[in-house]
């Protein structure tokens, strides 16, 4: 290879290689996709459920519907017709503000169909309607202590599941006599009834502590349904104080559990929260308050 060819082929590869950084830079960058950075479940604030409607979802309970929609539980309970037990099921959906009226309309028609009927009936021969008394009467006189049995046991039954309702729901006092802090540690964020704000006490504490019920009552949730919360114990104290223990690491209560001031119901922990710590609170017929006003200085 003579020089003349040598310095050719040396052009040729620098040419190659100016080309290629032009290429590189004529190539749009890479998408970088858009990051999510909205509220998430450790942002959200505690204690709100919004909108009209709700669909239950495995492991919610009127309690806890009531408690994350910031509504009495006796008032949800109105709004959807449902009875003293309070029974939901998953995929009910049910109203979390007032129903609006209806008109009165069927009930009217109802009631004049009635009374069209009654007129007609009475417009009936009487000699028919004479003969139709001998039949009832006989009807009633072919046993004459089947009615008295029947109404005997109906009754009995009625008493059975009331008695039963009210073994299920032992009574709780009127009112709470004495408060008590729910576990120890440093209060690092206290109450505000603004909007958005904390509805409730976070206490710092190592994972693992005791959290104890602030006062006696009965167990209404335990579990992990309503996001926000992470592991979340709520107890009926009265027919108007509930009080919430939120982002447990364990829970040592099951629902309907009868327990005492005092009584570890939990252990601190992190679930659905940035550190180790207990978010507390008290609800008032179903609208947070301020903790500190009932429980003692410390």
């Amino acid at each position: 290879m003579n020089m003349v060819q040598l310095l050719q082929r040396l052009v040729l590869c620098l040419g190659s290689m100016a080309l290629l950084p032009s290429c590189s830079l004529s190539q749009a960058p890479a998408p970088v996709a858009a990051l999510h950075t909205g509220p998430t479940y450790h942002q959200r604030t505690a204690g709100s459920l919004t909108g009209s409607n709700y669909t239950v979802k495995k492991g919610d309970t009127l309690y806890s519907i009531a408690f994350a929609s910031g509504v009495d539980y006796r008032t949800l309970a109105k709004w959807n017709r449902l009875d003293r037990r309070y029974t939901i099921y998953p995929g009910q959906r049910l109203l979390l503000r007032a129903p609006e009226s209806t008109p009165q309309r069927p009930k009217s028609s109802a009631k004049v169909s009635s009374v069209a009927a009654s007129s007609r009936s009475e417009a009936k021969p009487s000699a028919q309607s004479s003969e139709v008394r001998p039949q009832k009467q006989q009807k009633t006189t072919v046993d004459p202590n089947s009615q008295p049995r029947y109404a005997e046991s109906a009754s009995s039954q009625i008493a059975n599941n009331q008695s039963s309702e009210k073994a299920s729901q032992i009574a709780l006092p009127a009112t709470v006599s004495r408060w008590q802090w729910p576990t120890t540690g440093t209060l690092i964020r206290g109450f505000s009834s603004a909007e958005g704000g904390n509805k409730g006490l976070d206490i710092a504490a190592a994972e693992g502590t005791p959290v104890v019920s602030t006062a006696p009552g009965r167990v209404v949730y335990a579990g992990s349904a309503l996001r926000g919360y992470g592991k979340l114990v709520i107890v009926k104290h009265s027919d108007d104080f509930l009080s919430a223990y939120a982002h447990n690491k364990r829970i040592l209560v099951s629902e309907k559990q009868q327990v005492r001031a005092g009584q570890k119901i939990a252990e601190v922990g992190s679930t659905d929260a940035e550190r180790s710590k207990l978010h507390f609170e008290i609800r008032y017929q179903g609208k947070s308050v301020d903790p500190m006003r009932y429980l003692p200085r410390r």
